[in-house]
């Protein structure tokens, strides 16, 4: 299973983007799902997660900002980031916990990620 990660790109301050992430390859069942991002120099951290059933959890740093949802019948996962400041610049990261088949258990794939850079 691999994660494609689409949408990033260079967007000035106060600007929007609309990042998406779909699995590839047999997917069964997908849990959970998220965003993670890392900015040059500094830990991954953890962006949103959105559960199956919709609840969201986000960072403090981009609460009513960002907003994470998904779309089961499709098995992607988007997030659309609005009033972007240049400390959001980093590489997003999609994730997902899923299941390739019915008998093989839930593991969490990561995705390659896609640059967010926010810049006048």
């Amino acid at each position: 299973v691999q994660l494609q990660a689409s949408g990033g790109g260079l967007v000035q301050p106060g600007g929007s983007l609309t990042l998406s992430c779909e699995p590839s390859g047999n997917t069964f069942y997908i849990k959970d799902m998220g965003w993670y991002r890392q900015a040059p120099g500094k830990q991954r951290e953890l962006v949103a997660t959105i559960t199956r059933e919709g609840d969201t959890d986000y960072a403090d740093s981009v609460k009513g900002r960002f907003t994470i949802s998904r779309d089961n019948r499709k098995n992607t996962v988007y997030l659309q980031m609005n009033s972007l400041k240049p400390e959001d610049t980093a590489v997003y990261i999609c994730t997902a916990e899923l299941k390739k088949t019915y008998a093989m258990p839930v593991l969490k794939y990561w995705g390659q990620g896609t640059q967010v850079t926010v810049s006048s």
